[in-house]
């Protein structure tokens, strides 16, 4: 890539065997709720090590879908990340519930069990625990917490695919874990996500309520509880399938890119590389560093832009978003998590990333940092 040229922040990995696949649901002429879909979920489960996936339309649909099973209703408070995509904590509000946000670690950037059980009220109904980043939060602690206040917990695995949490996979923790495919994500399927379980009523009714309540009879029009058209079409199913067989290809690909990223920052002042938590494997989703207090980012950014290099401040913190800020969320709720989401900025990163763009990157941020300096 010569110097001129846009580094993009992302792009997923597709190739083949994808299109192979594709092709195979096109000439089937069975687009939608067809064997691909089934394959896709089975060799998805089979991947994490649950007994059952329930493919959806995105990871929001999942996390709406898990929140309902949770018993969240009305009047109920569901505990959840401020570091996080806003749909952490939207799928509260689709059943009438409120989002209650706790404070972050500030090494892992994953919710804080004590701060999770000091949010914890009478009205407190589930937490919904994310795994940030593709680092998976504690969720032993959050787990044992939920145990012994009978709340429901719900795993947004959405960045996380194929992180493992002492060894142990993401996803086979008890609890249905939601994972999402963006184009952004490790893997992907166009738009879409899955919810993983061990529970087999829970996957029968996940099944149900994705695809518009259908009953658990199978008439075709027979529908017996209030659903969504949440469902997963068999041409995206069929990306997911190849993106699933190349899986630990992909994520061996991004670690790599991670892992000269280190390489690279090591002896770079003003800028934090993400953390590694010894006993966690992180799924690489984004190369988010951390500035120095006191770096103006916004600096920073437009001179990495200036050089055709893509970055984002990444994530905005949920609860000083317009929405939430409307319903009446105020900087200052949240310290640890407000001081990360001000300096965290997300770097060029995906698998096929050349490890020429990747000194391009950090040549330019040096320069950006001297400069702001």
């Amino acid at each position: 890539m010569t110097v001129g040229t846009s580094i993009p922040l992302a792009k997923p990995s597709v190739g083949p065997r994808e299109e192979e696949l594709v092709l195979e649901v096109m000439r089937s002429g069975i687009l939608s709720l067809g064997p691909m879909g089934r394959r896709f979920e089975e060799a998805f489960a089979a991947y994490v090590g649950t007994e059952h996936a329930c493919a959806v339309s995105s990871g929001t649909a999942g996390l709406h879908l898990a929140v309902r099973l949770a018993g969240v209703g009305p009047g109920d408070e569901v505990i959840t990340s401020p570091f996080s995509f806003v749909a952490s904590a939207n799928c509260a509000l689709y059943e009438g519930a409120t989002p209650v946000f706790a404070d972050i670690d500030p090494v892992s950037l994953n919710l804080d069990p004590a701060a999770v059980e000091a949010a914890i009220s009478p009205r407190t109904k589930a937490v919904v625990a994310v795994h940030i980043f593709g680092l998976p939060c504690d969720i032993e602690a959050i787990n044992a917490l939920a145990a012994r206040h009978g709340l429901a917990v719900v795993e947004d695995a959405a960045e996380a695919v194929g992180a493992r949490r002492r060894g142990r996979m993401v996803g086979t923790h008890g609890n249905p874990a939601v994972f999402a495919f963006y184009p952004n994500k490790q893997m992907t399927t166009g738009e879409g996500g899955m919810v993983t379980t061990d529970d087999p009523e829970l996957h029968a009714q996940l099944k149900s309520l994705s695809n518009q309540g259908r009953s658990d009879a199978g008439d075709w029009l027979e529908h017996d509880r209030l659903g969504w058209n949440y469902r997963l079409d068999d041409v995206s199913a069929a990306i997911g399938l190849g993106q699933v067989e190349r899986l630990d290809e992909i994520l061996a690909a991004r670690a790599a890119v991670a892992d000269r990223y280190g390489e690279l920052l090591r002896s770079t002042a003003g800028v934090t590389p993400p953390a590694v938590v010894d006993g966690d494997e992180r799924s690489w989703f984004v190369y988010p560093v951390l500035l120095d207090p006191g770096v103006d980012r916004n600096a920073v950014m437009a001179q990495l832009q200036g050089e055709g290099i893509a970055c984002k401040p990444y994530l905005p913190a949920i609860h000083l978003q317009p929405f939430y800020r409307a319903r009446g969320h105020r900087p200052g709720e949240l310290p640890v998590c407000e001081s990360v989401s001000a300096r965290s900025l997300a770097l060029p990163f995906f698998a096929g990333l050349d490890a020429d763009d990747q000194a391009r990157v950090v040549d330019a941020l040096r320069r950006a940092l001297d400069a702001v300096a």
